[in-house]
């Protein structure tokens, strides 16, 4: 469900729990669009999320950290400067809308006691954390939004704080009486009650307005001609059962499950839209967002993050398939370069019987058993010892191009094979260290420029996937190119097994075999995590060549992930999740 009203006041009921009274002490701001507040509570130290990002605005408490940027954003410092050492006294939601206000209490550079407001609204794209004074002031913002952005409400420092207009729709913990009943008598007959619902109440998602109009006729969509009179009275009444529960704080967080036991929604109570044995409660409603979001918002961030790798090596990919393409066109008229000596020494044959100024000569072609006569164009402004000696310079430079040729078509073929490579590796990103190491890469290779920023930026180089085989056996499997070569090149001892798909871009797999005999069991598992780690994860029969890894070298300045073997073995594998599942994964950074 969308982190709708019911959810944010789930929170806002945990939060008052735990952080009346307790002590912001650090600021912290890991993402453009995120804030980490570490609270000292009389139970101990807590961190509260602050999140304005597009896809998953939120707050609640969590447990796991981000890196911070080496310099910290202004607006992080300006949160430093008026929060750190205060006291949150209160925490509370604006109406019944997406919009949360923690009050802060702290004595400002006068030396008076003065109180702050932290604001975040969360409302998708348009969310935003704002700081604003006891004045109502604006002080700053996560987002500044001008009139080019919205004409309607500006968020910009100084100005006076305004809430998001509420297009005139009612607080559900209100005292309702007649009118949900009202609303339903007034609407057309083909409209549903959950839709009147949503829009006429602040802060209530579709998929709760839905909750309440199942539980009254256990059917979460008719419409309101297919309704009773008397079932309507019971739609309202399972209305204002929903929100006594919410006013006064019977929540039951539960998770929403799939079939394969991923998170696929969240609640503020089980929901009887679902089986109950499909939600999983949890006493914490943050611990219940942290595992809910954490995932999802990592694989979103990555894949914005990863947008510019991604440009650069599709538009370095066309590069080079462009480039192959007319070298291929050339190297096939270079092979043609016969035709030009053979007029060349046709026309010197015939030097006696060919005139000036012609564009064109019938010879007979005497290398043919036929006789069969030859066409051959002339330059008319030239004679024909000249046209002769321009053919037989043409097939010189003819035969010199298709060794260059050559030389360029396996260059670029090579450059082709990287690249297409490092877009594998782009996929099995599982972290920003992941992500950053293709970054550092193709900085390395003059495929991004370095800025000054890059030189500051520190780098914990990433970890490769862990898994132990059937057999006991531990495998590692690099994610991309600089890890393929601590993997191999570092970590691998001589004896161990390396393998890696035939000729398809994909990661080293090693084998650490501790002096014992591979069973092939275990080189069939690691086969199929070489296999499903590479581009033809989709195919069926995947060659994997295996041999020691003292059969593996690096010729001298070959690419990352380059490498050479021979004395190999080869299995055909057709690699599936569900056999990548069945082993034990150790760790994934």
């Amino acid at each position: 469900m969308a982190y709708d009203g019911v959810l944010l006041n789930c929170v806002i009921s945990e939060l008052n729990n735990k952080l009346i009274n307790a002590r912001i002490e650090k600021v912290y701001q890991p993402e453009k669009d995120e804030i980490y507040l570490h609270i000292r509570t009389r139970n101990g130290n807590v961190k509260l999320l602050l999140s304005a990002s597009a896809n998953h605005p939120r707050i609640h408490l969590i447990k796991s950290s981000k890196p911070n940027p080496v310099s910290p954003p202004m607006f992080c410092m300006l949160l430093r400067k008026h929060l750190a050492g205060g006291r949150i006294v209160d925490i509370v939601q604006s109406g019944f809308d997406r919009i949360a206000e923690i009050i802060v209490e702290n004595i400002n550079e006068m030396g008076d006691l003065a109180r702050r407001r932290l604001i975040i609204e969360i409302m998708g794209r348009h969310s935003n954390i704002i700081l604003v004074d006891d004045a109502g002031r604006i002080i700053d913002s996560i987002k500044h939004v001008n009139e080019t952005i919205s004409r309607v409400r500006q968020v910009l420092p100084g100005r006076m704080y305004e809430t998001p207009p509420s297009k005139g729709k009612k607080n559900p913990l209100e005292q309702i009486n007649q009118s949900l009943v009202n609303l339903f008598k007034e609407a057309p007959p083909n409209r549903k009650p959950d839709g009147i619902i949503t829009d006429n109440f602040t802060g209530i998602s579709r998929i709760t307005a839905s909750e309440i109009v199942y539980r009254a006729l256990r059917d979460d969509s008719p419409t309101l001609q297919s309704i009773a009179a008397d079932r309507l009275t019971a739609v309202c009444d399972s209305f204002i059962n929903f929100f006594d529960d919410v006013k006064n704080k019977r929540f039951y967080p539960a998770m929403l499950m799939n079939d394969d036991g991923y998170p696929r929604d969240i609640f503020p109570f089980i929901y009887t839209l679902y089986p109950k044995d499909m939600q999983q409660h949890y006493s914490s409603i943050s611990e219940m967002l942290e595992e809910f979001y954490t995932e999802r918002d990592m694989l979103e961030r990555l894949k914005q993050r990863s947008s510019h790798i991604l440009k650069v090596l599709r538009t370095n990919l066309e590069r080079c398939e462009k480039k192959l393409a007319i070298q291929l066109e050339e190297l096939q008229e270079a092979k043609n370069a016969d035709k030009f000596r053979l007029w060349g020494e046709l026309i010197t044959a015939n030097l006696h019987a060919i005139p000036s100024g012609v564009t064109e000569v019938n010879l007979v072609n005497y290398y043919d058993p036929n006789g069969e006569t030859v066409t051959i164009p002339m330059d008319k402004s030239k004679t024909p010892v000249q046209n002769a000696q321009q053919y037989y310079k043409k097939y010189s430079r003819a035969k010199n191009a298709v060794v260059k040729l050559k030389e360029q078509i396996a260059e670029n073929r090579e450059e082709l094979t990287y690249l297409e490579g490092l877009l594998d590796s782009l996929d099995k990103c599982t972290g920003e260290p992941d992500l950053e190491e293709i970054r550092q890469e193709l900085m390395e290779q003059g495929y991004i420029k370095k800025t000054g920023r890059d030189k500051k930026r520190p780098h914990t180089p990433s970890k490769p996937h862990h898994y132990i085989s059937s057999d006991g056996f531990d495998i590692y499997v690099g994610k991309n190119n600089h890890q393929n070569d601590r993997l191999t090149l570092k970590a691998a001892d001589h004896n161990d097994i390396w393998l890696h798909t035939k000729n398809i871009p994909g990661s080293h797999v090693i084998i650490k075999t501790k002096g014992r005999q591979v069973p092939d069991s275990t080189l069939y598992e690691a086969a199929i995590l070489a296999a499903y780690f590479s581009k033809g994860r989709e195919s069926s029969r995947v060659p994997v060549d295996y041999c020691p890894r003292k059969n593996v070298k690096k010729p001298n300045g070959a690419r990352p992930g380059m490498v050479i073997y021979d004395k190999y073995n080869t299995l055909y594998v057709t690699p599936s999740e569900e056999q990548i599942n069945k082993l034990k994964q150790i760790s994934q950074s």
